[in-house]
C-alpha cells in the first residue's frame, strides 16, 4: 500500500511536469490541470468527515484520473516527468499545494449549492 501511495503522489507531481511538456497534446494537458488542481488540493471534493463516501475520492477517483491522464501521455513524456518528479520530491521532501485547485473545489461546492437552492426555491 505505501508504495502504492508513492507511486500516485510521484504520478501527481508527473502530471504536473507534464502539463508544462511541449510533448503533451492540449486536451491532456487540460486533463493535467484538472487532475493536479485537485491531487494537490488542500480541500477534497468530498469531505473526510462523511462516512464512507468521504474517502471514496482519495482510494478510486484520484488514482483513477492519475491513471487516465498518465495513459494518455506519450511514454517519452511519462518518463521524463516521473524522473523530474523523483528529483523534486527528493529535494523538497513536501508535497506540493494548488490552491487553485482549492479554488476549483470551493466553485464546485458553490455551484452545486446553488443548484440545490435554485431546485428547492422552484
Amino acid at each position: 500500500m505505501r508504495s502504492a501511495a508513492r507511486r500516485i503522489k510521484r504520478d501527481a507531481v508527473a502530471l504536473w511536469f507534464a502539463y508544462r511538456h511541449p510533448g503533451t497534446p492540449l486536451a491532456v494537458k487540460a486533463l493535467c490541470v484538472f487532475v493536479v488542481g485537485y491531487a494537490l488540493s488542500p480541500i477534497d471534493l468530498i469531505p473526510d468527515f462523511i462516512p464512507v463516501l468521504g474517502y471514496v475520492d482519495d482510494v478510486l477517483l484520484l488514482p483513477g484520473l492519475i491513471l487516465l491522464a498518465i495513459r494518455l501521455l506519450p511514454s517519452s513524456v511519462v518518463s521524463e516527468c516521473r524522473k523530474q518528479a523523483e528529483e523534486w520530491i527528493a529535494q523538497k521532501r513536501e508535497k506540493p499545494t494548488s490552491y487553485w485547485g482549492a479554488c476549483l473545489v470551493v466553485a464546485i461546492w458553490l455551484a452545486v449549492a446553488y443548484a440545490c437552492w435554485r431546485w428547492y426555491a422552484e
